[in-house]
């Protein structure tokens, strides 16, 4: 079992950026993929930026160059750099890990892009 927490979450005007942080409870170095996930109101959850084991990065379309993801494995920890923030980014969060079939999820933080 692993259990996961993501920090950094908040406000923030447009153009603005936050960095969103997962920390793991234990070794995240196993894990196939470590991913984030967002849901904004009354719309699904998306898939918003995965990193492999290896260090492989894929982005959603929609935040492609202007988030970033990243792992520090001595850490536990994955990262979410989010820049050139927009009002349609605002959303719940999520930081997953996935082992085979197994996907752990954090519990969410929220992220509100507003002026």
């Amino acid at each position: 079992q692993v259990q996961l927490e993501e920090s950094g979450g908040g406000l923030v005007q447009p153009g603005g950026s936050l960095r969103l942080s997962c920390a793991a409870s234990g070794s995240i170095e196993s894990m196939n993929t470590m991913d984030w996930y967002r849901q904004a109101p009354g719309k699904q959850r998306e898939l918003v930026a995965t990193i492999s084991s290896g260090g492989n990065t894929n982005y959603a379309d929609a935040v492609k160059g202007r988030f970033s993801i990243s792992r520090d494995n001595a850490k536990n920890t994955v990262y979410l750099q989010m820049n050139s923030l927009k009002p349609e980014d605002t959303a719940v969060y999520y930081c997953t890990a996935r082992t085979g079939s197994r996907r752990y999820w954090g519990q969410g933080s929220q992220v509100t892009v507003s002026s």
